[in-house]
């Protein structure tokens, strides 16, 4: 048996160093190359058309079968439809005699012709796989169903506040666990007063996905805790009705009165710009019950609100009745000498 050699401490650690040189790796190259295939429509086989204007988005079968359960079994598991055998009309016997006696002739005629059908379906005619397709997405927006296919593509994507939503619930309705997580995290640190109006908004088309719940429900925190500084954000104009409404409903809402009152006449002056033929008044009418104008100051009742006309005079009445009750109980009141 030959005698084993022991090497030089040095020696191994050098070799230990020594990059292995038969791995070449060249990922960034391979995602560049992934994302110009998809943006190529004469390279790929299959379009989407995404949205209500059926934006055409296009991508590789394969990779996407790849790379998501879902897309593979929308892409080629897809059960074909089975039509029922109909029974062969009956014929009568004068019919039946026609046909037999014309037959020999109409074989003559139709030999070549069929042959010549055959050979021309058979230049024409792909394998299922080879074929085109074209398929419609409604559930997502374009923009979202791109970042998806880019993801898909390429192993890589740039997540943004806008279409963060989107992305999240996309993934998880096509399996994309990894990506599904990414957005998840990449919430904890997106959610500031610059962006979340814009994630509300968001919220609105993608409601009824689960991942959206779980969203909405930090983001409204959020709120709650910078209740000032997000109702004098010009995006919260753009924010749907049901949603503002929800937020100035909030008890642990961190605002006060006035700042609602003046974020609802905001988002009100903006809906009557769009829709000339509806009231500030009647529209300003859908929050009133959600401020509480007794904690408004009086000065400010008659100054700021009192002369636009757009909350019931009774209300601030009322409002003002409360108040001097407060100052006016027993308890407030100065002793008498």
């Amino acid at each position: 048996m030959p005698e084993s050699v022991l090497l030089p401490a040095s020696y191994v650690t050098m070799a230990e160093a020594e990059p292995d040189l038969s791995t070449f790796e060249n990922k960034s190259g391979l995602a560049e190359d992934m994302k110009f295939l998809a943006s190529m429509p004469e390279l790929c086989d299959v379009t989407f058309l995404v949205g209500e204007t059926k934006e055409p988005v296009c991508a590789v079968k394969a990779v996407l079968a790849a790379r998501s359960r879902v897309f593979h079994k929308m892409l080629y598991q897809a059960p074909s439809p089975q039509r029922k055998k109909e029974p062969p009309p009956r014929e009568n016997k004068l019919r039946l005699f026609l046909k037999r006696s014309s037959e020999p002739l109409l074989n003559l005629q139709n030999a070549s012709q069929q042959r010549g059908y055959t050979q021309q379906l058979a230049s024409i005619q792909e394998p299922q796989s080879q074929q085109h397709q074209t398929l419609i997405i409604e559930e997502f927006e374009p923009d979202v169903f791109r970042q998806l296919i880019e993801y898909i593509h390429t192993g890589c994507v740039t997540l943004q506040p806008r279409t963060l939503l989107g992305v999240m619930n996309a993934a998880d309705y096509y399996g994309l666990d990894e990506l599904r997580r990414a957005c998840a995290g990449f919430v904890q640190c997106c959610i500031n007063v610059d962006t979340v109006c814009a994630l509300l908004s968001s919220a609105e088309r993608y409601i009824q996905y689960k991942c959206t719940k779980s969203l909405v429900q930090k983001v409204l925190e959020f709120v709650d805790e910078h209740g000032n500084e997000v109702l004098n954000l010009g995006s919260f104009t753009l924010l749907p009705q049901h949603v503002v409404r929800l937020i100035l409903a909030r008890d642990e809402l961190q605002a006060d009165e006035f700042t609602k009152f003046q974020a609802a006449l905001m988002w009100g002056k903006k809906y009557c710009d769009n829709n000339s033929t509806t009231s500030l008044k009647d529209v300003i009418g859908n929050f009133i019950e959600y401020i509480q104008f007794h904690k408004i100051p009086a000065n400010v009742l008659m100054r700021e609100i009192h002369p636009l006309q757009l909350v019931p005079y009774t209300t601030l009445m009322n409002a003002l009745a409360y108040q001097t009750q407060t100052v006016l109980t027993p308890e407030n009141c100065p002793p008498t000498g």
